[in-house]
């Protein structure tokens, strides 16, 4: 069986941390989420995976490159324009190869783990199956109408609750399934989309079938949603420390922790997993983590820092004193001493002119962002990549890219 992986798109609302890259290439436990999607193909003996990239595909092809490193054989398709689902697979289907057997189509953009790929393959049956899984919250989701084991209708974001099934936009077909989608009409959104075809698949009496999963499928929407994937990934990872990191015989490391190749722990820090730590960090003296962080290759955190259930991507350097709580901090960052990433409950995040009610919620800072001593980001803000904040400056408000504040 092989596989077609879609990764072509931006992720428009996890901005600003896809400015710079596509969301497949968002890190949470120190791994891009495609990786995830690749390793779970993998465990279920896919040796074969078309990936479709588009945006910064140039990054999405370096890391991965021909996908030995992972057991895969990976074969790229550009698709130039996004124009959907469907126009997606369909650009994909020649390097297929010929074959009457079935394959799978997943999102890129997912966290998934062997089971979820292990119950659809299990469960495939008629023409196509459709990967479910229950929500109670279907809000923004498309969700699935079905009756004994059949598809009766596929609804895109709709505005009433009529399911609690999301569709995962995970699926096996049969190789006839190809012509259906060539002959998918545009929808009213603009794109060619696979729930179209199967939804038309459905019209026409075909056996387009469903299967549920509880096994792990976490979707990002916004930024700020890669905080509970990553405290859900890090829950499962086990104490690792490489032969060439140095821990001062004063520093207290409790539970679950990963500390990477030529990793530095300082004395008298106090660490407590679930917590991953990359290669070449300096952490300390005297730093807290706690549970919940992971903290990328390149990093270094100043003496009396605190970081709790954050995100801190590779090439972070965090000075003394600071403060970050419920926050991702994105490539190449520097964060001036005392700085405070603050987190509150119950914030409002304005994002493409909407306000998304958020639990918990700290800060996203995007990559090469530089701030001064004693700044103070309050809860519940965006900043853009290559920002400057000054010292002892306030950040109360999102802040576009390029901007500095005085």
């Amino acid at each position: 069986m092989k596989a077609i992986v879609l990764a072509a798109g931006e992720g428009v609302r996890c901005t600003p941390l896809t400015n710079t890259r596509s969301k497949v290439m968002l890190p949470v436990a120190n791994r891009p989420i495609l990786e995830y999607v690749i390793s779970s193909l993998v465990d279920n003996g896919i040796e074969d995976v078309v990936l479709v990239v588009g945006y910064e595909k140039e990054k999405v092809m370096d890391y991965f490159g021909d996908g030995n490193d992972l057991g895969v054989r990976i074969t790229y398709v550009a698709q130039t324009s996004q124009l959907g689902t469907a126009h997606a697979i369909n650009q994909a289907i020649p390097a297929l190869g010929e074959g009457n057997g079935s394959f799978l189509v997943l999102n890129g953009d997912n966290i998934i783990e062997k089971e979820t790929i292990s119950k659809l393959i299990a469960d495939h049956a008629g023409d196509a199956t459709v990967l479910t899984t229950p929500r109670e919250k279907v809000c923004g989701y498309g969700v699935v109408m079905s009756a004994a084991g059949k598809v009766k209708g596929i609804f895109e974001k709709p505005k009433r609750q009529i399911s609690h099934m999301i569709n995962t936009g995970i699926y096996a077909f049969n190789r006839d399934i190809i012509a259906e989608i060539k002959n998918t009409e545009i929808s009213g959104r603009g794109e060619y989309e696979i729930t179209h075809t199967l939804q038309n698949m459905v019209k026409g009496n075909r056996d387009v079938r469903v299967t549920v999963t509880k096994n792990l499928w976490m979707d990002s929407v916004y930024a700020w949603d890669l905080l509970d994937t990553n405290a859900r990934l890090l829950a499962s990872c086990e104490s690792a420390i490489e032969d060439t990191a140095i821990i001062d015989d004063t520093a207290t490391l409790i539970g679950n922790v990963e500390v990477g190749k030529n990793t530095v722990i300082r004395a008298g820090s106090y660490i407590v997993g679930p917590v991953k730590i990359g290669d070449n960090c300096d952490i300390g003296p005297q730093v807290t983590i706690l549970p919940s962080t992971s903290i990328g290759n390149n990093v270094s955190l100043g003496p009396f820092s605190y970081i709790q259930n954050s995100i801190l991507m590779d090439n972070v350097r965090v000075e003394s004193h600071s403060h970050i709580s419920e926050s991702i901090i994105g490539f190449n960052c520097n964060l001036g001493p005392y700085s405070i990433c603050e987190a509150d409950n119950d914030v409002n995040i304005e994002i493409e002119n909407e306000l998304v009610p958020v639990e918990k919620s700290g800060v996203v800072i995007g990559d090469d962002c530089k701030f001064g001593s004693r700044t103070l980001t309050e809860a519940g803000t965006l900043v853009g990549n290559n920002c400057t904040v000054r010292s002892g400056t306030t950040v109360n408000r999102h802040l576009p890219a390029n901007s500095t504040v005085l």
